[in-house]
């Protein structure tokens, strides 16, 4: 659906990174198997979100956002390990962006 990065505190916090990034898909076009460890984070803005956890490394695997959790699923482009995929189109939460991250040309810029 969409490639965004998060510049929010919650996500800062939980990646140890300036800003979250993560790949949005269709429910429907994702296969999610084997075991996982959840655990729910509550955003800047008071919405939950549930992480899901490898049970082994610790690396998140998936997360859910309150509210689109029934459509969609994020997937941390990392998890990927693809230095080629998409740049984000999105990039949310910029009111709180280190003021030395630069954000790619032509992306969607939502405060």
């Amino acid at each position: 659906m969409r490639v965004s990065i998060c510049h929010c505190l919650a996500c800062q916090r939980r990646t140890g990174s300036p800003f979250g990034q993560q790949a949005r898909f269709r429910r429907e076009n994702v296969v999610i198997s084997g075991g996982s460890s959840e655990y729910v984070r509550i955003g800047d803005e008071g919405s939950r979100i549930r992480f899901h956890f490898c049970p082994h490394c610790g690396a998140t695997v998936y997360y859910e956002p309150e509210g689109l959790d029934d459509d969609y699923l994020a997937i941390p482009i990392g998890a990927f390990a693809d230095p080629s995929f998409p740049a984000p189109s999105v990039s949310v939460y910029e009111e709180r962006m280190h003021g030395w991250v630069v954000v790619p040309e032509g992306v969607e810029h939502i405060p």
